[in-house]
């Protein structure tokens, strides 16, 4: 049943915190794409990701976080530049940090950074909230192949391989635009990727 205060369903909000909990993987929309997610704490659950993408694990991963606390808990330095880009940014922006910590070691890229995103939008923000965790974010294809724009261009073999497909805004028709993401070096230089 939909709450006054959320637009989605209590009891599919639940299930998809559960299966995180235990290790699962989701299928879930972001403030950007329909994305294969799982906690990003959680070694074992981030591996299955890879071989659910047939993707190199030396390619690191990006981290959905609701809160600039839980950015900070899992960045070893976060430059004072980074809080003035989360606060101006008007649309989804990612930060790849130097030295990502307290998470998967095999979702960090091999040189220890970790993309982070604040997530503005509803679910996936809740998602975070719930499971007291940052969440995997990565486009629900197999590496390689284009990234969906809309759920019902995901591919069979990608809804069978995951522990449970969100139901919320499965009918969106609008695509939405892949965040920007910026590189922020210890020594405060700033390096557009994208």
């Amino acid at each position: 049943m939909r709450s006054k205060q959320w637009p989605f369903d209590k009891e599919d909000m639940a299930e998809a915190v559960k299966i995180l909990k235990a290790g699962g993987i989701i299928l879930y929309p972001t403030d950007t794409i329909w994305g294969l997610g799982c906690d990003a704490t959680n070694s074992v659950a981030v591996e299955r990701i890879y071989k659910i993408k047939q993707r190199q694990d030396s390619k690191a991963l990006i981290v959905l976080a609701n809160t600039e606390a839980m950015i900070a808990y899992h960045v070893v330095e976060v430059p004072e530049v980074a809080w003035d880009i989360i606060e101006l940014a008007t649309s989804p922006t990612t930060i790849v940090f130097d030295q990502g910590r307290n998470l998967a070691p095999n979702l960090l890229a091999e040189d220890g950074s970790v993309g982070i995103r604040l997530s503005r939008e509803d679910f996936s923000s809740q998602l975070c909230f719930h499971l007291r965790a940052p969440i995997v974010s990565t486009s629900a294809n197999i590496s390689g192949t284009p990234a969906p724009r809309f759920f019902s261009e995901i591919d069979e073999e990608i809804l069978r391989s995951v522990d449970y497909v969100v139901k919320y805004r499965q009918d969106d028709t609008v695509a939405a635009a892949p965040s920007s993401i910026i590189r922020l070096g210890r020594g405060g230089e700033v390096k557009i990727i994208r």
